[in-house]
């Protein structure tokens, strides 16, 4: 590490499952990366001070506050990283940016569009001064995703004509499995769809280079009631599952998938892209794979891309070539890119306005199932 390197001090806010990961990429990101700043884990928040302070020792953590308010106020933290349940993402993300502090958040932005616009107005001000702001859709660092792009951009695909994609867990399939936040629309702000469906919308556009345009959805809550932690049932208020059809800006045709409930399917985040030149497809339980199909009329079929040369995104600085990478290393390549747009004073992507376009299709979404699948335009950016 050079001496030379300027510190900025990391205050999180939330140290459950997303937490535990992000300190692990603030730990070791410039171990592997050159970045402009060095992140120090200054200082965790949680409401319970004795689990904060056990994670704090666990993950190394410099310091702990019960209260993010005055994690936000101290002189020693210089970014943000909001890794709580969607109903305090607006609250904390704004108040960081409003106090000067850069911001990192957990996707999805925000539980309704109404946060979401606020969040990036304030991220849009936040801006004029100097201080930056990211949302966190860990899945674009994935080496194989980001070279999915490369290759849709460079026109090897062709003309993009069908976009599929579905997000598939089994966690929630137990109708026993114990009521958490995740059920619960107040602090959710909706179930699989913003949980999951929110991660392959961002994917399907990032990929792509386009917007989804409408939307026809359905959504299903399969299990109505939970076990409650103090006892008795708890009412499900989120949907367990959403599938729609969409429209892309460029004319594709489009079919997304999210769901708890696909028994067997641990992690199933699955992209496939077909073209008039070539198709590609993808799966995150096969996270450092692409199958690559180019051509018409052939009996070859898909062929196996390993995305582990040094030439493929962010694998450089990692191992030798068909050495894998893991779930965790898409967050360390995440705030590797978030140090270097700060230290070049340049805005990092998904910026809160791309968290905001997602948002404004989950929205759709959930008023299309309202109505009976009624086919509903995605709100066009004011």
């Amino acid at each position: 590490m050079s001496p030379a390197r300027e510190t900025i001090g990391i205050g999180m806010v939330g140290h459950a499952f997303m937490g535990a990961v992000h300190s692990h990429a603030w730990r070791n990101v410039h171990r592997f990366f050159d970045p402009p700043l060095v992140p120090r884990l200054a200082v965790l928040a949680g409401r319970d001070e004795a689990r904060a302070g056990a994670a704090a020792a666990r993950y190394g953590w410099e310091a702990v506050e019960t209260d993010w308010r005055k994690l936000i106020a101290r002189d020693d933290v210089g970014l943000v990283d909001v890794c709580t349940p969607g109903d305090s993402h607006a609250e904390i993300a704004i108040a960081a940016l409003d106090a000067g502090k850069h911001v990192l958040c957990e996707k999805p932005l925000a539980n309704s569009v109404a946060e979401a616009e606020a969040m990036a107005e304030a991220a849009r001000r936040a801006r004029e001064r100097g201080v930056r702001a990211m949302v966190a859709f860990n899945y674009r660092r994935v080496p194989a995703l980001a070279h999915a792009r490369k290759l849709v951009a460079s026109g090897a695909l062709g003309e993009i004509r069908h976009v599929r994609s579905v997000y598939l867990q089994d966690w929630l399939s137990d109708p026993q499995a114990p009521m958490t936040w995740r059920m619960r629309k107040e602090t959710a702000g909706s179930g699989a769809l913003g949980d999951l469906g929110a991660h392959i919308v961002d994917a399907a556009q990032f990929v792509t280079g386009e917007v989804i345009t409408g939307v026809s959805a359905l959504t299903n809550t399969f299990v109505k009631q939970r076990p409650a932690e103090s006892g008795g049932l708890d009412d499900v208020t989120v949907d367990d599952t959403a599938l729609f059809l969409a429209r892309l800006s460029g004319g594709a045709v489009a079919s997304f998938e999210a769901t708890r409930f696909a028994l067997g399917r641990k992690n199933a985040m699955r992209l496939e892209i077909n073209g008039s030149k070539a198709s590609l497809a993808f799966d995150f339980e096969s996270m450092n794979e692409l199958q690559w199909y180019e051509g018409a009329g052939t009996e070859a079929g898909f062929r196996r891309i390993l995305v582990t040369e040094p030439e493929h995104p962010y694998v450089g600085v990692w191992w030798p070539p068909g050495h894998l990478l893991g779930y965790e290393h898409t967050f360390t390549n995440e705030v590797a890119d978030l140090l270097a747009a700060i230290g070049a004073g340049t805005d990092p992507e998904p910026s809160f306005d791309d968290g905001l376009r997602v948002q404004r299709v989950l929205d759709a979404v959930e008023k299309s199932a309202a109505a009976q699948a009624t086919w509903t335009a995605v709100e066009e950016p004011k």
